[in-house]
């Protein structure tokens, strides 16, 4: 159908519904209800995504008097998107709370992320987000989720993170819980395969569905919460190269960036990089795609790591480990083979949290080696010479101390201490790709901006497909979450009032 015609069809439609058009439900294999009969109803609030920005816009924007729809394109089992893995969020405060142990200021969470962005972020939307997640706290509580208090390990956010009680399964299924109460249709398996746009507004979206004739989906106002392009490894190698075949993908393998491509194929304006990402070292043994968080590894600061061919290469201790755990994921990708190792000792084993896999041990540095398939001489060369430069101090990982080492390159700046006692351990690790920061440019009403600079009718984005916005570069804890929950509010309330008016 061309775009004239589907316009005429959509006024003429509209006006049959207006006038007392039925509407006739099925039931699809996972319990939700799909429209059958042809294009048949429209909506004031199309949602397209299933995590959390997706769920808190769809909330938003149904508490805000709209009729809302919410398509996610994997199975239900495997519903909610990267949120899945998560366990917390950053959110400012003004003071302790239960569950937090100190305020954690505006000014603080915005020096943080300019420290970990370099500077590459939007202001007056990272300051509008940082205002914003203050209410959050309590806002999401109110959509059902629980907090409880935090983990320990070397992450040490009592003070600046909130954790959700059960995980991120527990908090996106009382998201769900909650959207279906009051009334949000909810629909698995329905991928979009196109969506019809005209002049930046918003008109229709068609759908790939295998289990009845609906294809189109039209919408007063449209919410774009679908992630960015991380599992599509033919597009990561267009920025990679070969490189990327060799990436593991921490979360969903749902996320191909196709609603990411249309947007930006139909005229929205792009924001970031697309070779910036969250990014981790995860174990080398971990599945290509979903592994999740049990795979990361947060014992850097308490060994060294090496790349293939026994050479250490960036400094193990430069900052505390939740402004600095995410740039490791890039700095293994930069090494041959986006292969390397952490190695360590016995006597650091319960100072970090344990992961899914255990760690590869060896009596000597040489067993080790043979174990990893590195040139035993050279590690052994690499760890005495390393062990040589260290210089004693008050060992503390919660916050900067004194243990360093002296004369060697790259110098560890904190947190060094010898490497002596056996066994010698080591975790082999990958670039694990969280989420990508190529998107989407919005307005802090989380309207998109079109490449001309005009905002959009009555197109919305938030989460993952728009956190370049605020993510030029790097990754602090949690941030990830406060991007998908402050912005998937704000973008059902906009919605909802452009569908009201």
């Amino acid at each position: 159908m061309q775009s004239g015609a589907l316009r005429n069809s959509c006024i003429s439609l509209y006006t049959k519904v207006r006038n007392g058009g039925s509407v006739s439900k099925t039931r699809n294999r996972s319990g939700s209800g799909v429209l059958a009969g042809g294009m048949s109803k429209k909506y004031d609030v199309l949602v397209i995504g299933g995590g959390n920005a997706a769920l808190c816009a769809a909330i938003a924007a149904r508490r805000g008097g709209a009729s809302v729809i919410v398509l996610e394109g994997a199975p239900k089992f495997y519903r909610g998107g990267n949120t899945r893995h998560t366990r917390n969020m950053r959110c400012a405060h003004d003071a302790a709370t239960e569950i937090l142990t100190g305020p954690y200021t505006e000014d603080e969470f915005w020096k943080d992320l300019l420290l970990v962005t370099g500077g590459q972020t939007d202001e007056e939307l990272a300051r509008h987000m940082i205002r914003e997640s203050k209410d959050i706290l309590n806002w999401i509580v109110e959509q059902g989720v629980r907090w409880q208090p935090s983990l320990g390990g070397t992450l040490s956010l009592g003070r600046t993170n909130s954790f959700f009680l059960g995980g991120g399964r527990a908090m996106l299924n009382a998201l769900y819980f909650t959207a279906e109460q009051l009334g949000v249709e909810i629909h698995y398996d329905a991928e979009v395969t196109d969506l019809v746009i005209e002049d930046a507004m918003f008109l229709a979206a068609r759908l790939k569905r295998p289990i009845d004739a609906v294809n189109e989906i039209r919408a007063t106002s449209l919410v774009a919460a679908a992630g960015g392009f991380e599992a599509n490894i033919e597009w990561l190698k267009e920025y990679w190269g070969e490189a990327a075949d060799n990436f593991l993908i921490r979360g969903t393998p749902y996320n191909r960036g196709s609603i990411l491509k249309m947007l930006l194929a139909k005229g929205v304006q792009e924001v970031g990089d697309p070779t910036q990402c969250h990014a981790v070292a995860i174990d080398a043994r971990a599945p290509k795609f979903d592994g999740g968080i049990i795979t990361r590894h947060d014992s850097v600061v308490f060994g060294i790591v090496v790349n293939k061919h026994a050479q250490r290469f960036y400094d193990e201790g430069e900052d505390l480990w939740p402004k600095r755990y995410a740039i490791w994921g890039r700095l293994v990708a930069a090494q041959p083979d986006q292969i390397a190792y952490i190695i360590f000792d016995s006597t650091v084993v319960t100072s970090f949290m344990p992961t899914l896999f255990p760690p590869i041990a060896g009596q000597t540095v040489a067993e080790l080696a043979d174990k990893l398939g590195l040139d035993p001489v050279a590690l052994e060369k690499t760890v005495t010479d390393f062990n040589a430069a260290v210089r004693p101090g008050t060992f503390d990982h919660t916050l900067l101390d004194d243990c360093r080492t002296e004369g060697i390159t790259p110098p560890k700046t904190h947190w060094a201490r010898r490497i002596e006692t056996p066994p010698y351990l080591a975790y082999p690790v990958r670039p694990g790709i969280t989420f990508t920061y190529l998107g989407t440019r919005v307005t802090k009403e989380a309207r998109m901006l079109m490449k001309d600079g005009r905002p959009s009718a009555n197109m919305f984005a938030a989460g993952e497909i728009m956190a370049g916005n605020v993510l030029g570069k790097g990754y602090a804890a949690g941030m990830g979450m406060t991007i998908g929950s402050v912005f998937g509010r704000i973008a059902g309330q906009e919605a909802a009032k452009h569908a009201r008016n």
